[in-house]
């Protein structure tokens, strides 16, 4: 071998290389799929044997095929009342990002209303809406409205919090170059510390959007829907008191599919206002 072939760069070694990257985030992306859909299949194969083997009654712990059966028989009623969850949910995680964003933004121009106003957001947040919820609905007219406000005080924390981390958190350096510069207070704010800001913020917000159902449902639990429509929860009632477990496992896995359908929604919206430039959606090499 001379030693121009040793002077060489090898080539298949490289192209091997690759290949083993590409056959590697292959592998992830059909993993990230079909691993949990394995570990799901396997859970409703031991829940139905378990049902089976024990001879267990529908009406303590209906089988998987009696729970789909429920899901489809009763869909246009459980969709009904999912559309009603759903509005509620969506709407104040909408209240929540408003004033939670623009609350954090108060805070961050005007140092006194922040420490002014953030313990009793904090309050708020540790307070259970369990505990707040009969009261709101006692001077509060509208079910809707008093469900709406329940959501909305579980759900604007994590935004208000995230966001205002968000903001304190601009590279010092950056900051001092913005100052150099002669940089107005709006402009900072608008060309600086919001786009810093922005995966904060998009954090808090897939948190919730999960805390937004999760207030929405116990606002139901807590107001009964009635007067105004049935939503999710109440139909988890209604099935409870009527013995009918298999409906409640039916709207429990709407209840359970709409927060996976919102922090996947979230996610995406994530990926897509962050892939370009930062460092927790850029794609790295395997």
């Amino acid at each position: 071998m001379s030693v121009t072939d040793l002077d060489r760069p090898a080539a298949p070694t490289v192209d091997a290389e690759e290949a083993r990257r590409a056959r590697s985030r292959r592998i992830e992306r059909t993993a990230r799929w079909l691993l949990p859909l394995l570990v799901m299949a396997l859970m409703i194969w031991v829940w139905d044997r378990i049902v089976v083997w024990n001879e267990i009654p529908h009406f303590i712990l209906p089988s998987p095929a009696r729970v789909w059966g429920s899901l489809t028989g009763d869909w246009a009623i459980l969709w009904d009342s999912a559309l009603l969850t759903g509005r509620i949910t969506l709407m104040a995680l909408a209240i929540a990002v408003v004033g939670g964003a623009g609350l954090a933004i108060l805070f961050n121009q005007n140092k006194m209303v922040e420490l002014s106003l953030y313990p009793y957001a904090v309050i708020l947040q540790v307070t259970p809406v369990v505990a707040i919820a009969p009261l709101i609905f006692i001077y509060v007219e509208s079910k809707t409205v008093g469900m709406l406000l329940c959501a909305w005080l579980v759900a604007f924390f994590p935004v208000l919090s995230s966001t205002t981390l968000g903001l304190n958190s601009v590279d010092h350096n950056l900051r001092d170059l913005f100052r150099i510069y002669g940089a107005t207070r709006w402009q900072r704010l608008w060309m600086l510390q919001l786009p810093s800001a922005l995966p904060y913020f998009l954090g808090g917000l897939k948190i919730a959007g999960g805390l937004s159902l999760i207030g929405a449902v116990v606002a139901e639990l807590v107001a009964g829907t009635g007067g105004v429509g049935t939503g999710l929860a109440f139909r988890i009632q209604e099935a409870g008191y009527r013995l009918n477990i298999a409906r409640m496992f039916a709207a429990l896995a709407i209840v359970a599919a709409m927060g996976v359908f919102i922090f996947a929604a979230l996610s995406l919206l994530s990926h897509m206002l962050l892939r370009k430039w930062h460092e927790s959606a850029i794609k790295r090499e395997g």
